[in-house]
């Protein structure tokens, strides 16, 4: 049996108004199609669903047994229908996103806030986590996508580079180096910093950049906000990249440009391979794309001074 939403809106229109040509009217239809409809729906169910006589169209007994069914069905069919147009149209769904800690506070609630008010259905749940958690999370399928640190290939993922990301040091006002413009990664390698701890991303990048040299450690942390209070304090120097910069913004600190030998780090978007997107997820996704890139510029000193200044 083929019962289609056409079927029961024609079968409900003749029940209603128990007229042919009426019914077929409220349907779109020419009297002839809609006739070819009922003809059909009967014929598929084998069985009569109205009596017809010259003057009125009744419902028979099976067809009243008929119109108790399908006045749960139609509305149901009709309202899952529109939830799933509402899918295609990318006004529902859920899109789930592993990031950085430092993307996540940095620049996503941002980015998050801009697609919401484009796609107000759809929800967003971030996992902010280390990026080897980020990457198993993808590979998982916990998650439908994350921002993290470059990412080594491999066959099951698909790695794509949104920006790039620099580093600065931290210090106080008063701290010899605060009035240097930029520094180089030589005038600050003896200087005692507090590092972070050996799965952050920012530590990896930092410890590449001078391997086999090594930084003087004074204090390892885990987060960008306790080392801001450090810093703060007068406990010690620290550095960061671009997207750890909010962390430090309103405690008065010197954010100065280094220069290091490795001196971008790939801020990536990691998802499964051979997976297509959910609508939501590559709507997202598109978002992502077209303003990472002036989010992470927006955060730079150089962009606050520069907005001030205007």
């Amino acid at each position: 049996m083929n019962l289609s939403v056409r079927h029961m809106r024609a079968f409900m229109a003749l029940a209603t108004l128990r007229n042919f040509t009426r019914a077929a009217e409220s349907c779109s239809l020419t009297q002839s199609a809609f006739s070819a409809l009922i003809s059909n729906l009967e014929s598929d169910l084998d069985v009569k669903l109205f009596a017809r006589s010259t003057r009125n169209v009744d419902l028979t007994a099976e067809g009243r047994a008929f119109l108790a069914i399908v006045s749960h069905l139609l509305p149901e069919t009709e309202r899952a229908l529109e939830q799933m147009q509402d899918y295609v149209r990318c006004q529902r769904g859920r899109v789930a996103v592993a990031a950085l800690p430092s993307v996540a506070s940095g620049i996503l609630p941002g980015l998050i806030a801009s697609f919401a008010r484009d796609h107000p259905g759809v929800e967003v749940v971030v996992h902010d986590a280390a990026s080897t958690v980020c990457v198993d999370l993808v590979r998982n399928r916990q998650v439908d996508l994350a921002l993290c640190a470059a990412v080594s290939p491999r066959p099951d993922l698909l790695v794509e580079t949104l920006a790039t990301d620099s580093f600065y040091f931290i210090c106080l006002a008063s701290h010899r180096l605060a009035g240097r413009e930029r520094l180089a990664v030589d005038e600050v390698i003896d200087e005692p910093v507090i590092v972070f701890e050996p799965n952050s991303s920012v530590r990896q990048h930092l410890d590449a950049a001078i391997y086999p040299r090594q930084w003087v450690r004074s204090r390892q942390l885990n987060a960008l906000s306790t080392a801001a209070g450090f810093v703060a304090a007068g406990l010690g120097v620290t550095m960061v990249p671009t997207l750890g910069l909010p962390a430090f913004a309103q405690l008065g600190l010197r954010a100065i440009p280094l220069t290091l030998p490795l001196n971008e780090r790939d801020i990536c978007l990691v998802r499964r391979s051979g997976e297509d997107s959910s609508i939501a997820a590559a709507a997202f996704i598109e978002a992502l794309r077209a303003r990472v890139q002036d989010a992470m510029r927006a955060l730079a000193p150089e962009a606050r001074i520069h907005r001030e200044a205007r």
